[in-house]
């Protein structure tokens, strides 16, 4: 893997985070993926993953069995939120694991992220108020916060992207050091 390197498009492009590096996605020699010196940028990512409004995530049931669902989200700061019930199918399946994979609409133009779910203190009043005004700008509605709900943070691991009209030439893979704590 290499470090990421910075390519001018004449776009604003937003600051890549600190602590990814860049490669190929690790798939088989049949793809026709061959090293080289440039990938897509993260702010392609970022910009795709801010701009989406449906995110389909896929969690685990406690039997191994995958569920995929779409749910409203918001990338913010470098983590995607999202909510939902906390008796849903997906809250239980991430309270027993919490790996998720999470996917934008797009075959043509994709981009997936792998992380893990973690739960957003809901007291955390501060940690609400750009949530909040995420979902009213995004969705013109307010943020759900009720006893029944689990908001969720999902920092990246990995995320994957390419273009369909320029695959395999743009397939890209950024690998996130874990968080320290």
């Amino acid at each position: 893997m290499q470090k990421a390197s910075k390519k001018s498009s004449g776009k604003k492009q937003l600051a890549d985070p600190p602590g990814f590096r860049v490669s190929l996605p690790h798939v088989p020699p049949m793809y026709g993926l061959k090293p080289r010196k440039q990938y897509l940028p993260f702010s392609h990512a970022e910009e795709r993953l801010s701009k989406s409004r449906n995110y389909w995530i896929c969690t685990a049931r406690p039997d191994g069995r995958p569920h995929s669902i779409p749910v409203w989200g918001f990338w913010l700061d470098g983590a995607l939120y999202f909510g939902t019930a906390r008796t849903s199918r997906k809250a239980r399946n991430l309270a027993h694991n919490a790996a998720i994979s999470i996917h934008l609409d797009s075959g043509d133009d994709v981009v997936i992220l792998e992380g893990t779910a973690v739960e957003v203190d809901l007291a955390d009043k501060a940690r609400l108020q750009p949530l909040d005004a995420a979902s009213r700008a995004k969705y013109k509605m307010p943020l759900m916060v009720t006893p029944e709900v689990v908001l969720y943070s999902v920092r990246p691991r990995v995320v994957l992207a390419w273009t369909e009209n320029n695959f395999p030439n743009n397939a890209t893979r950024w690998e996130f050091e874990p968080a320290k704590s």
